[in-house]
């Protein structure tokens, strides 16, 4: 996130770093820039502007609301406001305009749903999204250093012939995959699955959107795939289906299979913009289509993204000012 503030010149005349009471004192270093942390406290949000969280649902759940009182804007990575009703939930390409109304609080979505949003919106403003099957791929990133870790360490005892068990994961995930990403709901479905069919009605304006999701988690390092079915009210042209996905920002249209040239997470690590390809017309339902959809899940579907509102809200300010 710091990284991201400095290469996208995030314009803010100062630059704190806030976390719990143990971090407070130690150094972080970026860009040959270094910063001292600060303890998160409510009265610290009085002297700033705006503040991006990562630290927790119920972290956000406590000192949100207490920087919001205090005239601070606050956007939010976790899931502990994405479906309050009086919470902009903002995807900056889908509903920038959600972002201007917020209350104190923005939330920024769950990172499978802003990937597959990435490859659905333009779809659906083509024409007109009905029904949402998907399968994600998920690197082992978006559960934290320990589980990157878990990886590395698990793939070195494989070929060194040594065993690593697992301690974040319920499986090994070295060479092998499961699917089982967050808790099991009632219903059978995760929460994970089920984020992804709230926040998409949620962003999308759409309540009545039919959504079915199996999240999988991969032995891969960073960036998310999914594989998408998507019905739509309207007859789909897939010469039109490619234009829609061209013309829309924030994500590539990477579609030439007859020359082995698709998306892939070690493509997309590191990269702004999400990719899809191997668009076709799907051959089980009418008016469909499957295709495949990447996305850094630590770029655009979190620490990106976020910045991505502040910068909306940063442009309005200056085109009031102008």
């Amino acid at each position: 996130m710091i990284r991201l503030l400095l290469e996208r010149k995030f314009p803010c005349a100062e630059l704190r770093l806030l976390a719990s009471a143990r971090s407070a004192g130690k150094t972080v270093t970026e860009g040959g820039r270094t910063w001292t942390i600060e303890e998160a406290t409510p009265e610290v949000f009085g002297d700033l502007d705006m503040a991006i969280f990562s630290a927790g649902a119920s972290i956000s759940r406590d000192l949100a609301p207490a920087a919001a009182e205090r005239g601070c804007v606050v956007i939010d990575n976790s899931s502990a406001f994405r479906m309050d009703e009086g919470v902009p939930l903002v995807v900056p390409e889908i509903n920038p305009g959600n972002a201007y109304a917020h209350k104190g609080i923005i939330a920024n979505p769950n990172c499978s749903t802003v990937i597959a949003l990435m490859g659905l919106y333009p779809l659906h403003r083509e024409f007109g999204l009905k029904r949402v099957i998907a399968a994600t791929y998920q690197a082992v990133s978006g559960s934290g250093a320990e589980a990157i870790a878990e990886l590395d360490s698990q793939v070195r005892a494989y070929v060194g012939g040594t065993e690593s068990k697992p301690k974040v994961y319920p499986h090994p995930i070295a060479f092998n995959l499961f699917p089982h990403v967050d808790v099991f709901m009632d219903g059978g479905y995760t929460k994970e699955e089920l984020k992804l069919l709230n926040e998409s009605r949620k962003i999308m304006d759409q309540p009545s959107l039919k959504v079915s999701a199996t999240c999988v988690r991969v032995p891969v390092f960073r960036a998310h795939s999914i594989a998408i079915t998507a019905q739509f009210e309207r007859v789909v042209d897939l010469d039109e289906a490619r234009r829609a996905v061209n013309e829309f920002p924030g994500c590539d249209l990477v579609d030439d299979p007859a020359n082995l040239i698709y998306p892939t997470p070690l493509d997309r690590a590191g990269k702004v913009n999400c990719a899809m390809g191997r668009l076709r017309l799907d051959s089980a339902l009418d008016n469909a289509l499957s295709f495949w959809v990447v996305g850094d899940q630590l770029w655009k579907g979190a620490a990106l993204n976020a910045i991505q509102i502040a910068e909306l809200l940063i442009e309005r300010e200056e085109e009031g000012e102008r």
